[in-house]
């Protein structure tokens, strides 16, 4: 943690640790506080298995139902250059799935891709209708030469689908190839050549539903972001690319973006990477959070917002804007391993300490896709854990509880019985993700119990025994 002051946002953490390199830790799913604690952590077997856009979100059992809040995750192989490339022996096959788990850290559904296509790790939304909207792809063959590549090539094409959550139905797609021209492509098709001969054309990267039927798409490699009718497939308009409808103000063009918003007033957000076409492509700008106030009749794209960051950062993928409750920003800074949030007024160029509130660094080269800042009561269906070790003429007492929220302190029991014990510790402050209680009593079997805000027991672990 970098930066830590008043006046950020409630609410925790959330991200995804990867690495491309050498991971620092275990790859997962990662809740952490405003200190750098952790608060959940599910970590996964291999470091070729790798989560994205984790956050919480609001699941509906179907339309018009009270929605309850869950945690939402995608889980597959990831890799950079694209996961159809380079990637590691024994590493599962492309593709994924998504996750959603409930406030007691319970799994309510899991959502795969329909059409042979392979849900990715860019988009996962749900709605108010009982639905999820997300983004699937998959390598189509086709032959590239009039675009400058291979003949016997591919291009990896991508879909928006949306599925009914209660039975797993396909309700909507939206295909890329059907409506936007890969000769658009900022990314060469020859770039296919070293990629297993799969041109990345378009490379869409998020889904926004906005008012009435209309849906955002961010396409990175296009540099275009499109407003589509939902009903109809057609492409209302598009911000930025060969074709946009759209002209820039200062400081308002776009490069490699991610994470496209509808924003109130007609405006939209954005993380604009500003770099760079891989694998060594040059910076078109430093990467930074974007507000756009759009002019409808004039066709005008206007910059309104802009957040840097200090030291400055050029992050060739990934990365997301999130607007806050209190009228902050959260940036998660995709693969640079940063996420910070400023005051909503933001920064310039330059000047990235501007407005900076909270700053955190991942270690190594740890990245996570998106980062966010949540609100979150987490309260686990499995017990606390406890462990003991002998201290001198006592001993000390470690409590934890992996999700718990509620838990403020820790009351330990222990007994030369495991079914005969007493309170031996009362009232010991929680103290982080683990916290060390000491005790004159030699046990040796214990046994903690989490206490709320109130002292009211919330649940208790298993007996432990203190080793010898």
């Amino acid at each position: 943690m970098t930066a830590n002051k008043p006046g950020t946002a409630r609410g925790d953490v959330f991200v995804a640790p990867f690495s491309a390199d050498q991971m620092v830790g275990q790859t997962g799913a990662l809740i952490n506080d405003n200190s750098g604690d952790p608060v959940w952590f599910r970590p996964l077997s291999s470091t070729n298995l790798q989560n994205a856009d984790f956050k919480v979100q609001t699941y509906y059992d179907a339309p018009g139902r009270r929605g309850q809040p869950v945690l939402t995750w995608w889980q597959g192989s990831l890799a950079l250059p694209p996961w159809y490339t380079n990637l590691p022996a024994g590493a599962p096959e492309p593709g994924g799935c998504y996750y959603i788990y409930d406030t007691h850290y319970r799994l309510l559904r899991t959502v795969f891709a329909h059409h042979g296509y392979y849900p990715d790790e860019h988009e996962f939304t749900l709605t108010r209708k009982g639905t999820a909207l997300f983004l699937a792809s998959k390598p189509v063959p086709m032959d590239l030469t009039p675009y400058g590549g291979p003949k016997n090539g591919a291009i990896l094409n991508s879909e928006v689908q949306e599925v009914d959550l209660a039975t797993g139905r396909l309700l909507y797609s939206w295909n890329a190839l059907d409506h936007l021209d890969p000769a658009d492509s900022e990314v060469s098709a020859s770039s296919a050549s070293s990629s297993d001969g799969v041109w990345d054309a378009f490379h869409l990267n998020s889904i926004d539903e906005g008012p009435g039927d209309q849906l955002l798409i961010s396409a990175r490699n296009m540099w275009a972001i499109y407003d589509i009718s939902k009903r109809s497939g057609r492409i209302r308009y598009q911000i930025g690319g060969k074709k946009s409808d759209f002209t820039f103000g200062r400081n308002a063009d776009f490069y490699w973006q991610h994470d496209a918003r509808f924003r109130p007033g007609n405006r939209i957000s954005m993380f604009d990477d500003g770099c760079c076409d891989l694998p060594d492509g040059a910076p078109e700008q430093q990467s930074h959070g974007l507000i756009l106030s759009l002019d409808f009749d004039n066709r005008r794209a206007t910059a309104v917002k802009t957040y840097y960051h200090e030291p400055p950062l050029y992050s060739p993928t990934q990365g997301n804007t999130q607007a806050l409750s209190n009228g902050n920003e959260f940036i998660g800074w995709g693969q640079s391993p940063y996420y910070s949030e400023y005051a909503g007024a933001g920064n310039t160029e330059g000047n990235g300490l501007q407005n900076l509130l909270y700053d955190a660094k991942l270690p190594g080269s740890n990245i996570s896709y998106r980062a966010f800042r949540n609100e979150w009561i987490g309260t686990p269906y499995y017990p606390p854990s406890a462990a003991a070790r002998a201290d001198g003429g006592g001993s000390v007492v470690y409590a934890s509880w992996n999700g718990s929220t509620q838990t403020r302190a820790w009351q330990v029991l222990a007994g030369s019985d495991p079914d005969s014990l007493a309170v031996a510790v009362g009232h010991t402050p929680r103290s982080g993700f683990e916290t060390a209680i000491t005790t004159n009593d030699t046990g040796p079997y214990f046994q903690v119990r989490a206490l709320d805000a109130r002292g009211r027991v919330l649940k208790e672990s298993k007996v432990v025994k203190r080793p010898s």
